[in-house]
């Protein structure tokens, strides 16, 4: 009977063993893992203060359920893994992100959608008209060009060649290309200008 008692005892006191070495290690992670699981959370959540939230949610539930740690991962790894439970918990509680439709009006007073204040990025017609007529007048005006400039011309600038390409292509230097090209625009201006 007294060996039995004994025997009681002594698993009494490894279990508070157990217990004060598992709370200790707890606090070890904590101290040293905190930003980590912060940051862990943050991923998640996308949110400072939902973050903040599901750490705080995270630490309250392993602290109370530290019996349940089994040992056999890291204090780390098991925390990690509450923090990530936590955070996805607090996606759940969110609403969903509302999506409003292009049309729906949004401005009662002025009666405007959401459609209606978004810029427009093409060109207008009379921008368009504008280019096409300058496009072929200087399109008319390259054929008064000398062959060599108009060659030049039409490689660098319309076909989009590079000095090197157009000089390849040529047989000449790059630098010969830049300046039949900017004797080419000078005399292009000169034309369109009507000088």
């Amino acid at each position: 009977m007294q060996v039995q008692q004994e025997y009681i005892g002594d698993q009494q006191n490894s279990a508070g063993y157990i217990q004060e070495r598992v709370a200790g290690d707890f606090e070890d992670a904590v101290s040293q893992y905190l930003p980590a699981l912060y940051s862990r959370a943050h991923r998640f959540v996308g949110n400072p203060h939902d973050a903040e939230d599901a750490v705080q949610d995270a630490l309250l539930s392993a602290y109370k359920h530290l019996d349940q740690f089994k040992g056999t991962a890291k204090m780390t790894t098991w925390l990690t893994t509450i923090v990530i439970n936590c955070a996805l918990t607090q996606l759940r509680r969110k609403p969903r992100q509302l999506h409003v439709s292009l049309d729906e009006r949004s401005d009662e007073e002025h009666d405007f959608s959401v459609l209606d204040r978004l810029a427009d990025t093409r060109s207008n017609p009379e921008n368009e008209c504008i280019g096409s007529e300058m496009h072929g007048r200087i399109m008319h005006f390259m054929t008064e060009l000398s062959p060599a400039l108009r060659k030049v011309f039409q490689l660098r600038v319309l076909d989009g060649l590079s000095t090197s390409e157009a000089a390849e292509v040529l047989g000449v230097s790059g630098g010969t290309v830049k300046a039949q090209v900017s004797q080419a625009r000078s005399k292009l201006k000169r034309m369109v200008r009507g000088v």
